[in-house]
């Protein structure tokens, strides 16, 4: 009953490439099918019988699952992920400005007008000073124009 212990010198440098190599390829299968499983359940186009019948090929028959996956629907989930990544993007921009305009515009944007207005001639310098002075002070139009209508109601 003697087993054989095998030291780190025992294991040849190929043999340990060669182990590197399939522990690498194995975890890049698993990669692979997970995300393709992913991608079956992310696809709105695909119906629960469809994403049923993939997921099935792909753990009945996991080789030729994936494998016929890639090929029939390999060339569309790039794009399927892009899309998905530029929907989610807009969403968060459109958050984003949403939440820093706070309802109301924000005194850069007021300035902007102003500045319009200022070089169309349609106010005077003089306007247009106080304006700015009104906007960069918190007291800008978005503020006069509640103060205005609750001005009636005293």
């Amino acid at each position: 009953m003697s087993s054989q212990t095998y030291l780190a010198y025992d294991y040849p440098l190929l043999s340990t490439f060669w182990t590197m190599l399939w522990f690498f390829l194995w975890i890049m299968w698993f990669v692979l099918l997970f995300r393709i499983i992913t991608d079956i359940f992310r696809d709105d186009r695909l119906s629960g019988w469809a994403k049923a019948g993939w997921l099935v090929f792909c753990i009945v028959l996991p080789f030729l699952g994936v494998f016929v996956y890639v090929i029939a629907r390999g060339k569309n989930m790039g794009r399927r992920e892009v899309s998905r990544a530029r929907a989610q993007q807009e969403e968060f921009n459109a958050y984003i400005r949403q939440t820093a305009a706070g309802g109301r515009s924000s005194s850069v944007d007021e300035l902007a007008r102003l500045s319009e207005i200022h070089d169309h001639g349609a106010i005077t310098d003089e306007e247009f000073r106080r304006a700015k002075e009104l906007v960069l002070t918190g007291h800008g139009p978005a503020e006069h124009s509640d103060s205005a209508a609750r001005a009636p109601g005293r």
